[in-house]
């Protein structure tokens, strides 16, 4: 859908993008990280031919993005921006049409999308009687009121309880369904791995990292094992080469967190340095979590390093 190929972008004397390439598929969610000030809303704003790239050029569905595509792009912004004197039936009628709609075809898909939000109500109130969470579902039927194929949303969920922020994403889910293609800009990891596909991760204006999100994490493994038994921990000191014992505990339900050093050491062969002795109640890998894999790649921290920190803050 999107081909963003070599870009950078330079303010001033800040280089807000050093020569960023990104492939987004199609018909996927794509997740756009990175901490705050990284080039995340500058590459958003270039999508949006709001700026230009000083170098580099971006294909939208193979052909060089030009303003014919705004109407196939929804875009919501991080800054939230209604009109609070106006009433909400009025304003997403005026901001429908200026994607392209109709009166007539905008009033009926509004009234459609304000039955599926459970909104009917709302339609002669003012902006600013409504919360902030209730502002931002006008937003979203907004950005997708027009059926744009790429959508872009920054920080979807910000000001939404647990159960608006599921009617949201499972909007979104439905929206990738019927042919859409998202990028999602957001903070929040767990949103990362549940709902992207892809990601990339901008860190000091430069790509650090893309790809598969199932891949990722694949690819990020730290050979750690976490093991829970009944009984003392055996004599593994044979295993020097082999094993490293990164922390212990011995109790009711003794546990231990392994590192297996060799790649021809299976995770078979470290269950059975155990069964002989003790019996086994559970043997899980700690796959990196994406928050993980992001920390560690913002903070030149050594990932493994990085979890172990974490789960004994978590402990403690």
């Amino acid at each position: 859908m999107l081909s963003i190929n070599n870009v950078t972008k330079q303010y001033a004397n800040h280089l807000a993008l050093d020569d960023i390439s990104i492939e987004v598929p199609t018909q996927s969610i794509f997740g756009l990280l990175g901490p705050n000030g990284a080039g995340k809303t500058t590459l958003i704003r270039i999508i949006n031919q709001i700026i230009g790239p000083d170098k580099g050029e971006i294909l939208f569905s193979g052909t060089p993005l030009s303003q014919k595509h705004l109407s196939e792009i929804g875009y919501l912004p991080e800054e939230r921006g209604l009109y609070k004197k106006m009433e909400v039936g009025e304003i997403a009628l005026y901001l429908a049409q200026l994607k392209g709609l109709s009166r007539s075809e905008a009033t009926e898909k509004i009234k459609d999308w304000f039955v599926k939000f459970e909104i009917q109500g709302w339609w002669k109130k003012k902006i600013e009687e409504l919360s902030k969470g209730m502002q931002q579902k006008i937003q979203f039927i907004i950005t997708v009121i027009h059926d744009p194929k790429l959508i872009i949303l920054d920080e979807p969920f910000t000001g939404f309880d647990p159960i608006n922020t599921k009617i949201i994403r499972d909007e979104i889910f439905r929206l990738r369904e019927n042919g859409a293609t998202i990028i999602l800009s957001t903070h929040r990891m767990e949103s990362v791995e549940e709902l992207c596909d892809h990601i990339a991760l901008i860190n000091k204006s430069k790509k650090v990292l893309d790809g598969a999100v199932s891949d990722l994490r694949k690819s990020y493994r730290t050979n750690l094992y976490d093991i829970e038994f009944t009984g003392n921990l055996p004599d593994l000191s044979g295993l020097n080469d082999r094993l490293e014992i990164i922390d212990s505990s011995n109790g009711e339900m003794s546990k231990v967190r392994i590192r297996i050093l060799h790649e021809e050491y299976k995770v078979n062969d470290l269950l059975n340095s155990f069964l002989p002795h003790v019996q086994v109640n559970s043997l899980n890998e700690i796959i990196p979590s994406m928050n993980d894999i992001f920390i560690s790649k913002v903070s030149n921290k050594d990932l493994s390093e990085l979890i172990n920190e974490q789960d004994s803050t978590h402990n403690n």
